[in-house]
């Protein structure tokens, strides 16, 4: 698989480490494109985010260029729980998923930058992980939630951190509750590359 480049379109170290792993070393290049949502599928509203990063980041780069655009959401009954606000948020939604399963989603958009007049080649995809979550009691939801480790992640937890200790089982991807379903991406950037 050959391209000129090979751009991230996020600042999560999470996933530039996961892409790392698989041998993939991409350039960062954060998007700040103001995200909007207009569907209410969790599964889709992955998708709907990561290529609005993925074709922001696209306008700053040459042809030959790949663009990988992600985002992650965590969903439990159907209810989306993004970031946390605050401490209290994450201790909602800690709550909320604590002693049960819950479905993690993760989009990817891929992005080949073509020569005009034949644009650009697209690929959208999610994954879905279910994670199962052991009882907690009031004292380790407070506990977790105070720190910062949930303040930045969907489900205001980080999988590969301290929550660990509180996770049952998954089934599905671990990366792709860490922020990145890597072995269905590089399927598709091979596909993409034929």
């Amino acid at each position: 698989m050959e391209w000129k480049r090979i751009v991230l379109a996020s600042a999560s170290p999470r996933r530039k480490e996961l892409l790392n792993q698989i041998g993939i070393k991409p350039e960062i290049m954060v998007s700040h494109v103001v995200e909007t949502v207009t569907l209410r599928v969790p599964e889709q509203v992955v998708m709907e985010l990561a290529a609005q990063k993925a074709l922001d980041v696209l306008e700053q780069v040459e042809a030959g260029t790949l663009v990988i655009g992600s985002d992650t959401v965590v969903a439990v009954d159907g209810e989306i729980l993004g970031k946390p606000s605050d401490h209290e948020d994450a201790a909602r939604m800690i709550t909320m998923i604590a002693g049960r399963s819950h479905q993690v989603y993760t989009g990817v958009c891929l992005v080949l930058k073509g020569e005009p007049p034949s644009g650009n080649q697209i690929v959208k995809f999610y994954d879905e992980t279910d994670v199962e979550v052991y009882p907690m009691i009031e004292e380790e939801i407070m506990e977790y939630a105070c720190l910062e480790e949930p303040m930045d992640k969907a489900g205001a937890y980080a999988v590969q951190g301290i929550f660990a200790r509180y996770i049952k089982g998954l089934k599905g991807s671990y990366a792709n509750v860490m922020g990145l379903p890597v072995s269905r991406l590089y399927k598709e950037m091979k596909r993409l590359a034929q």
